[in-house]
């Protein structure tokens, strides 16, 4: 099995749903964990809910920080933010890095079916992203 480490700076949003995308997209040929620099504490509220409604579970999910996996081997290290992607230390157990930055959905402003909507679209350009990545890596 590959694995595939997400960076992103609050391991709030965009980290976590690409490591629950990735994880169902993956199929088991991919174990896909991620985490923070600057970890929030905490998995958004509606990522959680945006992951819902396309049934993947983020309830048991928590904010990690980078350090927990220092040292650990990964075939794939994928940063998601721009902050993540200067901040973040080399992984010289990484075969390869790449940089996928996507907006913060934790930063949207307006009406809560707004912001869960961008949270929607968000997921879906991650989600889009990774099925890309897959499909041309794994056919």
């Amino acid at each position: 099995m590959k694995r595939v480490l997400i960076l992103c700076t609050g391991n709030s949003c965009r980290s976590q749903m690409a490591e629950g995308l990735w994880n169902q997209l993956g199929r088991g040929e991919w174990e896909a964990v991620s985490a923070g620099s600057k970890p929030s504490g905490y998995v958004h509220p509606l990522a959680i809910k945006a992951m819902n409604l396309i049934g993947v579970d983020l309830a048991d999910a928590r904010s990690k920080h980078v350090d927990e996996f220092d040292g650990v081997p990964f075939d794939l290290v994928v940063t998601v933010c721009d902050n993540a992607k200067e901040s973040c230390p080399h992984f010289p157990n990484a075969t390869r890095t790449l940089h996928w930055p996507f907006e913060d959905p934790a930063e949207f402003q307006g009406t809560e079916s707004d912001v869960a909507a961008g949270f929607a679209r968000v997921r879906e350009e991650i989600a889009g992203r990774i099925a890309e990545f897959l499909r041309e890596k794994h056919c």
